[in-house]
């Protein structure tokens, strides 16, 4: 039996936030079993203490991962964001200190695209409010103000992952769509892309927002933005909380501009389910308020926990970074009775050449090379024949620029 990677028993997987069972599984059917399991996410003193000598951490969109966390791992080699996001994580810190991160882009996109569709069906009905009155005693018998999502105007701005299939499932429902992206995009169906953002605002019944927090997006849709939107239309936002101006939107359903909103990320979200949750959306009729759970179907986080663990998987044990959202991505083949070595370093002109002039003056036999580098990092593997020694790898670590360096046997 050929070794890979570190001896298994010896590597610390940290899963945090009651990470799904499908994740654990991955890693004990792979051989890990030095798995520390936490169903909450962890205030960032006790996240330190935790996380000292983890190798490996999963976590979700709860866990701040702060510079002053990843510094006190200094055997971390990666981190699983078991979600779409990874603004949770210090990315910079991440690259300075070699440490690869992934994340599951597409596990959660039908879960979303679902919550979208079907919430703008119950806004245009005025189900909230009807439903709040029938648990008051009320009965709201009436069709006044209730519409079908047949023949009404759906605006998507991002016509990503998600966006594209909120596309698809509104269209198989007699919607028209029509979307706007930063770039030019491919319509799926029959959805039309406009050129602006306030085209597709003025011309929408329902606009559903996917996309990411950036500088660019953030109050991406504020006072302004809302005036311009038809007077009854309704505003869906599952996809980052610092994307819409809460308190315009409030203001703007309150004085009857606004028909209704669907809202599931908010600009700051309880840490835990005990802590309370304030927004000023409180209260307001015909307006969904939901926890941050466009994603959190159990279908979504099966696939997700399967997805990430993975990729901690391959690379822990061959090196492979295809999907990383911080690393060159290169896709490797399995090694067999060869030794694979992993070297991190910053993207500077003469590590290569300085790599290949330490194996040349050990006579270390080179049988594959891979290289990939992005703007900040260059990532080299090189499978080499068993005859080298560890004062090679010493002298490798000592090339300026290195980040990391470690060897899969």
């Amino acid at each position: 039996m050929v070794r890979i990677s570190l001896d298994k028993e010896k590597i610390r997987i940290l899963l945090l936030e009651g990470i799904h069972q499908t994740a654990v599984d991955v890693f004990e059917n792979a051989g890990y079993r030095n798995i520390d399991y936490v169903t909450t996410a962890l205030p960032e003193n006790e996240l330190i203490q935790r996380a000292k000598g983890a190798h490996f951490i999963g976590i979700r969109s709860r866990s701040q991962l702060t510079p002053a966390v990843l510094k006190a791992c200094p055997k971390l080699m990666a981190i699983g964001c078991f979600c779409i996001g990874t603004n949770q994580i210090d990315l910079d810190a991440t690259q300075e200190m070699g440490i690869c991160v992934f994340n599951a882009p597409y596990s959660n996109t039908r879960s979303v695209a679902e919550l979208v569709v079907s919430e703008a069906s119950l806004l245009l009905r005025k189900i909230p409010e009807k439903n709040a009155a029938c648990h008051q005693g009320e009965w709201l018998k009436s069709s006044t103000g209730s519409f079908e999502l047949r023949g009404k105007t759906l605006g998507i701005v991002g016509y990503g992952a998600i966006g594209s299939q909120v596309s698809v499932l509104a269209e198989s429902w007699g919607m028209n769509v029509i979307f706007h992206d930063t770039v030019t995009k491919l319509p799926l169906g029959n959805a039309a892309q406009v050129s602006s953002l306030s085209q597709l605002l003025s011309q929408s019944h329902i606009v559903s927002l996917h996309v990411p927090e950036t500088l660019q997006t953030q109050n991406l849709i504020s006072k302004k933005q809302l005036q311009e939107m038809r007077p009854g239309s309704i505003l869906l936002n599952a996809s980052r909380g610092t994307v819409v101006d809460i308190d315009a939107l409030a203001e703007s359903i309150e004085n009857g501009h606004l028909g209704g909103a669907a809202i599931d990320v908010f600009p700051a979200e309880p840490k835990g389910d005990l802590d309370e949750f304030v927004s000023p959306l409180r209260g307001l009729p015909n307006v969904i308020l939901t926890p941050h759970v466009g994603g959190s179907t159990e279908e979504a986080q099966a696939n997700i926990g399967m997805e990430v663990a993975e990729k901690l998987v391959r690379y822990s044990d061959n090196g492979t970074t295809t999907s990383s959202v911080n690393f060159p991505e290169v896709a490797l083949p399995q090694h067999s009775r060869l030794h694979r070595l992993l070297h991190v370093h910053q993207n500077v002109p003469g590590v290569l050449a300085s790599i290949n002039k330490v194996f040349s003056e050990f006579g270390i036999n080179v049988s594959g090379q891979y290289l990939r580098t992005n703007e900040n990092l260059g990532y080299v593997v090189l499978d080499i024949e068993s005859n080298y020694n560890d004062e090679a790898i010493k002298t490798l670590k000592q090339i300026p620029g290195t980040i990391r360096c470690r060897v899969l046997f």
